[in-house]
C-alpha cells in the first residue's frame, strides 16, 4: 500500500468589485459564480461556499497545498472578469475587481461556521449581522 500526505486547507477568500460598484447581480452574478467555481476548481479547489453581494464575493475552498491563495485570486478575478467583458452584460462599462483581496485560513472546526455564513450574505447584510472582519477586502497601509 502506497502512502501520501494529507493535505486538508481551507480558504475564505473575499474580494470586492473596482471601486464597490453593485454590479453583481442577475446574469451577471450567475456568470462571475459559474467562472469563479470552474475556475477554482480548475486550479485543484474544492469550492464549499460561494455567495455575495452585488459589490464583493466570499468564496470559501478546501485546497491542496501547492495552491497558494495568491494564485487562486489571480486565476478566478482575472478569468471571470474576462468573461465578464467578453459578455457585455454592463454594456459599454468594463467591469473590473478591486486589486486586493482578504484571505483567511479556516480551522477545520470553523469551516461549517464560515461557509453558513456565506451562504446566507444576503440575509446578513440585509438584517445587519455581518461579520464585520469577514467583509473587509483590503487594508491601508502607510508610507
Amino acid at each position: 500500500m502506497r502512502r501520501q500526505s494529507k493535505i486538508d486547507v481551507h480558504y475564505h477568500l473575499v474580494w470586492a468589485t473596482k471601486h464597490r460598484q453593485c454590479w453583481l447581480d442577475g446574469s451577471c452574478e450567475r456568470l462571475a459564480y459559474s467562472v469563479i467555481r470552474r475556475e477554482a476548481e480548475e486550479v485543484g479547489c474544492v469550492v464549499l461556499a460561494l455567495n455575495g453581494m452585488p459589490d464583493h464575493v466570499h468564496l470559501v475552498v478546501r485546497t491542496r497545498s501547492c495552491v497558494s491563495p495568491a494564485i487562486l485570486a489571480k486565476q478566478v478575478k482575472g478569468v471571470s472578469s474576462t468573461c465578464i467583458n467578453d459578455a457585455q452584460l454592463l454594456g459599454d462599462t468594463l467591469f473590473r475587481w478591486q486589486d486586493g483581496y482578504a484571505c483567511f485560513s479556516l480551522s477545520r472546526s470553523h469551516v461549517a461556521r464560515v461557509i453558513a455564513y456565506v451562504e446566507r450574505q444576503k440575509e446578513h447584510h440585509a438584517d445587519q449581522t455581518i461579520w464585520a472582519e469577514w467583509e473587509e477586502t483590503d487594508v491601508e497601509v502607510g508610507n
